[in-house]
């Protein structure tokens, strides 16, 4: 990878009129052999990045005495000796010295964004498994993926803690994946990032735009709804084409702001999209449905439970179709697409109980889960185990708490990485929207054995929120814990043994 001076970094912040102060005589002609923004991470040549609210002075002192060799800051600090770099915004700066730093390698990717309240993990998978049929079959490597469950770009295979990762992560893991020859990289991209600038100096070769509902409503997200859905919106000013859902809401304010991209498809349920699925059915657990467009009119069959799925299949078919691949493959990785504690199915011997694991975590994705299930399986009652997060998406409580209640003959409460607020705060919260039996358990496998405790005749269990994630956030730490797919497993093998 090539290295460049400290004069270069400090000439592409000028170019994008981000700089302040940065003279260096005898200096500027420095290599810089490292960048980031963790001093533990500092080695000498580094250049240190300040940033955050939780940033100290102290950070910068560590990095300083393991060799960084210039730090970027918005404030300048008399007491560390060595050279500053002062700009005006220091999370604009930080995309651009990434970019500069890994060598660009965003352009040499054939790079696809998804970004929606709902169906972003699902509808990368999907896409996923076709992109892997079709590379395989040209013997080129599997694509890249870096999305809210993990993350995978040909060197790195890790569970994800946010959906985007900050810029330096991203421009690492596109470096990654282009250094393993790697063609394809599909990626969620959140309204966090957007709003943050983590995503800029990122040419999306296909952003799809999903759906939009309240939610990221809180003190340390998005004041308001309105500056969340403006925060999605800007995903068409980085996008070549632009794929918008035809049933979403807000349909005609998306539209106008997707009108910033070279070329608009849409996709969808309603006549006239440009991607049509219609002839939806079930037969068993599998999902059959027709889709219509300019170069095929085709079934396809998802073999993962839940009727809403179409939409996000629908979704990475018309990707698909963007980058030309053959039907063929895009029929043969929606059959086999799966993706870790999105929609897994377990059931008792007896089958007296089915539970199901997903992520769904907010007001649209519980609407679909509940009334697709109520759908799909009529004759069982339902049963929710679920939570919420600490101190953000507050809204949460009260959506989820009222779409459970309606849907569940009980609900049953417990820990959703709650950081610093009590869990049994946050549970009474949910509580008081809850118009059905109730009960507060904090530990999520007790929860879930308490659930098919309940279960005296068929029933459907719900389990949402953390679906294969293997870490809980207590304080300001993860503390490791089981998955919800685990915990199931376990509970449903030790009904098995008594019934």
């Amino acid at each position: 990878m090539k290295q460049y001076t400290l004069e270069t970094y400090i000439r592409c912040l000028r170019e994008k009129r981000l700089l302040i102060m940065g003279q260096f005589p005898g200096t500027s002609a420095t290599l810089v052999t490292g960048l980031t923004y963790n001093s533990r991470e500092v080695t000498p040549g580094t250049l240190f990045i300040c940033k955050g609210a939780a940033f100290k002075e102290d950070y910068l002192a560590d990095a300083a005495a393991a060799g960084a060799v210039a730090y970027v800051s918005e404030v300048l600090y008399h007491n560390v000796d060595i050279p500053a770099i002062l700009v005006t915004d220091i999370r604009r700066a930080m995309p651009y010295l990434a970019d500069l730093y890994f060598g660009s390698p965003a352009n040499r990717l054939f790079l696809t964004g998804i970004t929606g309240t709902k169906g972003k993990s699902t509808t990368s998978y999907y896409l996923k498994a076709i992109l892997d049929d079709y590379l395989s079959e040209q013997k080129k490597p599997e694509s890249a993926v870096i999305s809210s469950i993990d993350t995978y770009d040909g060197v790195t295979l890790e569970e994800s803690h946010i959906t985007t990762p900050e810029s330096f992560e991203l421009m690492r893991h596109f470096r990654n994946a282009t250094d393993s020859g790697i063609d394809y990289l599909t990626m969620e991209v959140s309204s966090q990032a957007l709003k943050y600038d983590r995503v800029d100096e990122i040419t999306f070769d296909v952003g799809i735009f999903m759906n939009i509902s309240e939610d990221h409503i809180s003190p340390v997200e998005h004041a308001s709804m309105e500056d969340y859905f403006a925060s999605k919106l800007r995903i068409f000013s980085q996008t070549r084409t632009a794929l918008v859902c035809s049933n979403t809401d807000r349909y005609e304010d998306v539209m106008e702001a997707a009108a910033e991209s070279q070329r608009v498809i849409t996709f969808g349920m309603k006549e006239g999209s440009d991607v049509y699925g219609y002839d939806i059915r079930k037969d068993g657990q599998s999902t059959h449905f027709r889709v219509r467009c300019d170069r095929f009119d085709e079934e396809f069959t998802l073999t993962i439970p839940g009727l809403f799925n179409v939409e996000n299949a629908l979704a990475a078919i018309t990707a698909a179709n963007c980058y030309n691949i053959p039907v063929k493959y895009i029929r043969s990785g929606l059959f086999r697409a799966r993706s870790k504690g999105r929609m897994e199915c377990y059931a008792s011997r007896d089958n007296r109980i089915m539970a199901i694991v997903d992520y769904a975590h907010n007001k649209l994705s519980f609407e679909k889960l509940f009334s697709s299930m109520r759908e799909e399986y009529p004759d069982r009652d339902i049963y929710a185990v679920f939570g919420c997060p600490g101190k953000k998406a507050l809204v949460r409580r009260r959506d989820l708490g009222t779409i459970a209640g309606e849907y569940s003959k009980k609900v049953f409460l417990c820990a959703e990485d709650p950081g610093e607020e009590p869990v049994d705060v946050i549970s009474r919260d949910i509580a008081q929207y809850v118009k059905c039996p109730v009960e507060m358990i904090e530990d999520r496998g007790e929860a879930i054995r308490a659930a098919i405790a309940e279960c005296s005749r068929p029933s459907l269990i719900l389990i949402t929120g953390k679906g294969d994630e293997t870490r809980q956030k207590y304080g300001r730490t993860y503390v490791p814990c089981p998955s919800d797919t685990e915990y199931t497993k376990e509970a449903l093998s030790e009904y098995d043994s008594t019934h």
